[in-house]
């Protein structure tokens, strides 16, 4: 099974650079082999460009992502691609759901698609995480792992057997 986690924002603007920060804590992790961590970082366009060629079974994107939750609360979700269009892109302010609606357009195959989101507390620029962002690194880090288990092992269930993880 092929896996692609990716770590997407700005690292320029303070809390939306989540994702960036929590790939660079999973770079030293012990992965299952299948497994790629990339900092995609504000490159969206790369990242459709990535998942156009198929090579994934499975696409855990980490970002920053506004529920109007408490700062630091930690989300998995599916992100929808329904209503988003990708005939206009601004290369520099894709959102997870433009970048897969941009890869279906491109003729992608992204297989099954995750998203580890944190709520921001500040998204000024700046090049720091907020202390409630920061703090949640260590355990979205755990949860992407998690994840990753958690596609795999539903990769080698039995045709039949396949259960939807409780989040």
């Amino acid at each position: 099974m092929k896996i692609l986690v990716a770590g997407v924002g700005n690292v320029f603007l303070s809390d939306d650079g989540f994702g960036v920060a929590v790939v660079k804590r999973l770079a030293d992790a012990d992965l299952p082999d299948g497994v790629t961590v990339a900092d995609f970082g504000i490159r969206g366009i790369h990242l459709a460009y990535e998942l156009t060629g198929g090579a994934y079974d499975s696409v855990i994107l980490v970002d920053a992502v506004s529920r109007h939750s408490p700062p630091g609360t930690l989300y998995v979700l599916k992100p929808l691609t329904s209503g988003c269009a990708a005939s206009f892109v601004d290369a520099h302010d894709m959102t997870p759901e433009m970048v897969l609606a941009l890869a279906g357009t491109l003729g992608g195959e992204t297989g099954r698609v995750l998203l580890v989101g944190c709520e921001p507390a500040d998204i000024s620029p700046g090049m720091e995480l907020s202390a409630p962002v920061a703090e949640a690194v260590d355990a979205a880090a755990e949860l992407v792992l998690e994840l990753i288990d958690q596609q795999i092992a539903t990769a080698l269930a039995p045709a039949g057997h396949e259960e939807e993880p409780a989040w």
